[in-house]
């Protein structure tokens, strides 16, 4: 079911939100890819290993391949490392903490 915007809605869940119908009643959908359950496991787990990254071997390797597609991480060599846009959607998506970046 389509959100709502609230009356004056501001902050991160309302930027991450775009108009389905500009004119006339605005419903709001959401604007990031979804991840599945696996592909969010996966980043928290590149998240965790820093800058070493992982490797796309075992379960993992078919969601680092999709978070890669979709800018969140790139490989390096054989190995995975996490993009500045994987800290921010770890920090929304997991965390549920505004995106800001690490210092």
């Amino acid at each position: 079911m389509p959100v709502r915007a609230p009356e004056g809605g501001t902050g991160e869940r309302s930027a991450r939100l775009r108009p389905l119908f500009p004119a006339g009643r605005v419903i709001l959908v959401w604007s990031e890819p979804y991840l599945e359950t696996c592909c969010r496991a996966a980043l928290h787990r590149l998240y965790l290993s820093g800058p070493d990254g992982r490797t796309d071997a075992g379960l993992d390797g078919p969601c680092l391949r999709r978070l890669e597609c979709l800018g969140l991480c790139r490989r390096d060599g054989e190995r995975f490392r996490l993009l500045e846009a994987g800290r921010r959607r770890h920090a929304t998506e997991i965390l549920k903490s505004p995106a800001t970046p690490e210092a």
